[in-house]
């Protein structure tokens, strides 16, 4: 499968070294930060890209895309793959530039990168766990087929205090159709 997919309104792509300048300009804002990891600060400067795109460059497999409008970064989009027990499954991320924010851009991308991700790493379970208050990711999630699962309650610290997040997944149940049976299992 193809590294570029071709979105309605957008591109999801490799990342490029040349990618840097915009990408610092669209990532530094703190109304982009306060949805993602501490890793992911603010401000987020040209050291911060040029750390990250090459990290990016290291990977094999390559699981961290760019989104791309008119070619040029906007977003990202990845995915951590598990290992152990969990080794079909994958946490999946992304950001947007707010100039972005409400084109469905993300739900678009995130459709594309998780069939990516199950057809190319033969994963069968996709999950994202957004902070309670961001309903935008929410919708999101659930415009992408994603399905809420439950609240993982005082799970991470955020802007000095406990917060909750809330668990969706996209499994290879649900792209077949029959989700609500789960995948078995029991005891």
């Amino acid at each position: 499968m193809s590294l570029t997919f071709t979105l309605t309104d957008a591109t999801v792509r490799r990342w490029r070294m040349s990618d840097a300048r915009a990408m610092a300009r669209h990532a530094n804002n703190p109304r982009v930060a306060r949805n993602l990891r501490d890793a992911f600060g603010h401000p987020y400067n040209i050291v911060d890209a040029h750390r990250f795109l090459e990290g990016v460059a290291a990977q094999d497999p390559e699981t961290y895309f760019c989104i791309a409008v008119a070619d040029e970064p906007v977003g990202g989009i990845g995915f951590v793959v598990h290992d152990d027990v969990e080794r079909f499954t994958a946490e999946i991320g992304y950001w947007l530039s707010e100039d972005h924010w409400g084109r469905g851009i993300v739900a678009e991308a995130l459709q594309a990168v998780t069939a990516y991700a199950m057809d190319t790493h033969g994963l069968h379970r996709l999950y994202a766990a957004p902070y309670a208050w961001n309903q935008a990711s929410v919708r999101v999630l659930e415009k992408a087929g994603y399905v809420f699962e439950g609240r993982l309650r005082c799970s991470v610290y955020k802007e000095g205090r406990l917060v909750d997040q809330l668990l969706y997944a996209y499994t290879s149940a649900d792209r077949a159709g029959h989700g609500d049976r789960g995948c078995g299992g029991g005891s």
